[in-house]
């Protein structure tokens, strides 16, 4: 059994070196996996999924839908769950890629751990701004105004929110977009103790241990694909993290 959780690719036409490294990795180390899980942020930005279907913008997803398909069709299991960045990601991108979309947190299990997917957002509630921002944006019927308005609408909006939060995370205290402890706990606590949370989100990948109501807890933390890529396997051996060199 081989598993891979992997987060925050935040793929995008500016970044195809980042893109080619991932597709690269999907045909030399992931074909013979069980499983493969994305834990959002896996493109820049989402707009909606009938941007597949537009012959300006469609063409730049199209190699990894392609490819994702191909994982899907020769019977990994592929899963999603939305992220920040691509929380519009739908149906038909599901259906074209061949995934299942997933609801955070949600629970997977080894023979000897229970693990506790989330993409982790959810958990930096020291950010009131994005919190409320996170709250408006889920909700039925901003997503269903949202997608309703031209694709050239939705895209020029994309560009000036994007733009935004670069200017107000440079202003905030760095710890404040970290996640919270006590909200760590509260979720460590809603689930029953899973022996593992695993999440992205904060780009600050590592390990650390905690105890909650004298339960021995571990918080993994997935990293960004940059310059290089801190991703999860999970086999016969346990939970590892692995580095992925992005440069081909």
């Amino acid at each position: 059994m081989t598993i891979w959780v992997i987060s925050d690719l935040h793929l995008s036409a500016q970044r195809p070196a980042v893109t080619q490294a991932f597709l690269h990795w999907l045909e030399t180390e992931v074909t013979q996996a069980e499983a493969l899980y994305i834990l959002g942020d896996f493109f820049e930005v989402w707009v909606g999924d009938d941007v597949l279907d537009d012959a300006q913008h469609g063409s730049e997803f199209q190699p990894v839908v392609h490819a994702l398909r191909r994982l899907s069709d020769s019977g990994v299991k592929l899963y999603f769950m939305h992220g920040n960045r691509d929380f519009l990601i739908g149906e038909h991108f599901a259906l074209a890629c061949g995934l299942q979309l997933l609801a955070d947190p949600t629970m997977i299990y080894s023979v000897e751990k229970r693990i506790l997917l989330s993409h982790g957002d959810a958990l930096c509630t020291d950010d009131l701004a994005y919190q409320q921002f996170r709250n408006q944006v889920r909700s039925t019927a901003w997503q269903q105004a949202f997608l309703a308005q031209p694709l050239a609408a939705r895209i020029a909006f994309a560009e000036q929110a994007r733009s935004q939060s670069a200017q107000n995370k440079a202003m905030q205290p760095i710890d404040i977009m970290d996640v919270n402890t006590e909200a760590v706990i509260a979720l460590i606590r809603e689930y029953e103790y899973p022996e593992v949370l695993l999440h992205g989100h904060t780009h600050r990948p590592g390990m650390h241990a905690l105890t909650v109501d004298g339960h021995h807890c571990e918080r993994w933390v997935l990293g960004d694909w940059h310059d290089t890529a801190i991703v999860c396997k999970l086999d016969d051996t346990g939970l590892q993290q692995h580095t992925l060199s992005l440069i081909l």
